[in-house]
């Protein structure tokens, strides 16, 4: 899953994203009127050749490229107060697809075996009807686990009996943990807990952090320290590309991108192609996105490419940032009032 170098996967990608890019174009009308009037048309050598869309469009216009009749699900994002979510619509293969690959992914560093799971949050996340972009975080990855253990009992504080008896069950063996970021930073390195044998897998909620100046490595060493998390895996996603995660690399040295996704960092002035080691705004590509123009999407983070094909997996291997600062990318959503 992580196995392309960057030519290699540059020579896979371009290609089957600039046929998903007709597909779109002639099955979603609003979408072939932005390529329309940004003048966009093959061929494309390169992946920052393609034509990308802000993310933000998700959350003011209804882009789908199957019959309403076909859909099968759509996905809301949790959006900040006062935003309108994203509205992300699925047909069954779709949502096959990204169910399927998000497992290939994740399989890369847990192995084919579902392993025992702690979760480090309240049970409570996961019976809301709503279901909060954390409860639906939570509920996918416990696809993966088995004796999901929750670290926090209903009122939202530490059950230590519950993580006891998980370890008594499984510490022995290797086992998950799942958290968003600043949960398990507060929640995990006060247990006094051996959980050496654990993988964890986390994302999310780094703003909190960096307030408390807690960067990556800080957090990988106080982990390792303070209770024996060694094997550890920050990701990057969202729901305008779900099922497709950007994972940390076993030595902590960045994100890295499955064999079926890449990511572009784009100067925020010219719009081109940032060289690695410059920070730029993060454009991430997926051939997951057939039943809405999802494929190449200019996020609002600004990151920076660390390495190329210099790492633990073959690849760019990048680093997120932060959330632009109040920013607006303009360009290709200025054109969806024409037409």
């Amino acid at each position: 899953m992580f196995t392309l170098s960057a030519p290699e996967r540059e020579a896979v990608l371009v290609p089957e994203l600039a046929a998903l890019t007709e597909r779109h174009r002639a099955s979603c009308l609003p979408y072939r009127r932005i390529l329309d009037a940004i003048g966009a048309a093959p061929p494309y050598e390169r992946l920052a050749e393609l034509p990308w869309l802000p993310v933000r469009l998700f959350k003011t216009h209804e882009l789908r490229s199957v019959p309403e009749e076909q859909v099968f699900r759509v996905l809301t994002s949790s959006g900040t107060t006062g935003q309108r979510p994203s509205r992300i619509h699925l047909d069954r293969e779709a949502a096959a697809a990204q169910t399927r690959m998000l497992a290939a992914t994740i399989r890369a560093v847990l192995g084919e075996r579902r392993l025992p799971m702690l979760v480090v949050d309240t049970r409570s996340v996961v019976r809301d009807p709503t279901l909060s972009a954390r409860g639906a975080g939570v509920l996918g990855m416990m696809n993966f686990g088995r004796d999901h253990t929750f670290v926090l009992d209903e009122q939202g504080r530490v059950d230590a009996e519950a993580v006891k008896g998980f370890l008594a069950r499984h510490g022995g063996e290797r086992f998950l943990v799942f958290g968003f970021t600043f949960m398990v930073w507060l929640h995990l390195r006060g247990l006094g807990a051996d959980l050496s044998q654990g993988v964890l897998i986390h994302s999310g909620g780094w703003k909190r952090l960096a307030e408390q100046a807690v960067d990556n490595a800080e957090f990988r060493r106080r982990l390792a320290a303070e209770c024996g998390l060694s094997r550890v895996h920050n990701f990057y996603g969202m729901v305008e590309q779900i099922g497709t995660v950007f994972l940390e690399g076993p030595e902590g040295d960045g994100l890295y991108c499955p064999d079926f996704a890449d990511v572009v960092i784009r100067d925020p002035e010219t719009w081109q192609e940032a060289p690695a080691g410059v920070p730029g705004i993060i454009e991430v590509v997926s051939t997951l996105p057939t039943s809405y123009p999802g494929h190449v999407l200019l996020t609002e983070d600004l990151g920076v490419v660390r390495g190329v094909d210099d790492g633990s997996w073959p690849g760019k291997r990048f680093e997120v940032l932060g959330r632009l600062p109040r920013a607006e990318a303009r360009g290709c959503s200025d054109t969806m009032g024409q037409g």
